[in-house]
């Protein structure tokens, strides 16, 4: 199927954001917004907003790849994914306003766009579905309990390291304080809290949740009632830390083991996917989801 791709510009705030529309032949009833995730913009690492959003028009899906303010060719100053309110809901508004045949819409989101959405989606009824690729929950101590447990550990497995450490070349005191450092942050939120909580008088899993990065994601998880589409890499850290804060909470479990929530994995992926195969088998997934329902 062919497609056409225009540039598109709409207002937020007292900005000018810019965009690219890339449209079937036909629209459908539902589109996908693509969120950057930062520091990125619309074109995507090793091109992949580019691709998937051709991928999808060519099988019918209308896509909208945006620069958010402060971002790319738009105007505005710099934010973080935790402010992106407006900016997500002026392009669903012009997303909408140039595909007249749209009535709902799916984000997709790699990396910190992911938490994006999760915070959005809830508050706008036209997002009826979410497609999240290693959704960040980075927090202190969750990236430091990581590399203890995934690095660290297996590096002292690999015999690689132990023919290093015979040759003379392991430096001994860098490594050390770098452990010394993983523990601390990992080990410091288990001696805070309950001195904290003692303090105040206050319940240990309320103290918190302002500040916490996962509670505010699993919030929005919570109030979402659309569909999802989980995506993970084998090889990444921040599909790691994800992966094992779920394992850990009851009620993330519970929210993603819904019916409504689809689930694939790229063993050998990265971050990024850089490689095409993985890039094209990510498209492929989106599309095939987004078409299902």
């Amino acid at each position: 199927m062919n497609f056409e791709e225009h540039a598109v510009i709409f207002s937020c705030n007292d900005s000018w954001l810019y965009g690219i529309l890339t449209l079937p032949e036909q629209t459908g009833f539902r589109g996908v917004l693509i969120v950057v995730g930062g520091p990125q913009y619309r074109i995507g690492s090793h091109r992949q907003f580019t691709l998937l959003g051709r991928h999808l028009a060519a099988d019918g899906v209308a896509v909208l790849r945006f620069d958010y303010r402060g971002m790319g060719d738009s105007e505005g100053d710099p934010r973080t994914f935790e402010n992106l309110r407006d900016d997500l809901r002026s392009a669903v508004d012009k997303f909408f306003k140039e595909v007249p045949t749209l009535n709902e819409l799916v984000i997709w989101g790699l990396c910190d766009a992911a938490s994006a959405a999760l915070f959005y989606a809830h508050q706008d009824e036209r997002v009826t579905g979410l497609v999240l690729l290693n959704p960040w929950v980075r927090t202190d101590q969750s990236v430091a309990k990581v590399y203890l447990k995934h690095y660290y550990i297996k590096r002292i497995l690999e015999p690689e390291f132990w023919s290093k450490v015979r040759r003379g070349e392991f430096n001994y005191a860098n490594a050390t304080q770098s452990l010394a450092r993983t523990l601390t942050q990992v080990l410091s939120r288990k001696k805070s809290i309950p001195a904290r909580a003692k303090d105040k008088n206050i319940a240990c899993d309320k103290l918190f949740q302002p500040a916490n990065l996962p509670e505010r994601m699993l919030e929005g998880l919570s109030h979402f009632k659309g569909k999802i589409l989980l995506i993970l890499s084998g090889n990444d850290f921040t599909a790691k830390e994800f992966s094992d804060l779920v394992n850990v909470s009851p009620r993330w479990q519970r929210l993603l083991e819904s019916p409504r929530v689809s689930h694939q994995n790229l063993p050998e992926a990265n971050h990024t996917f850089s490689q095409r195969r993985w890039r094209e088998q990510v498209a492929v997934w989106t599309s095939k989801w987004v078409r299902s329902w």
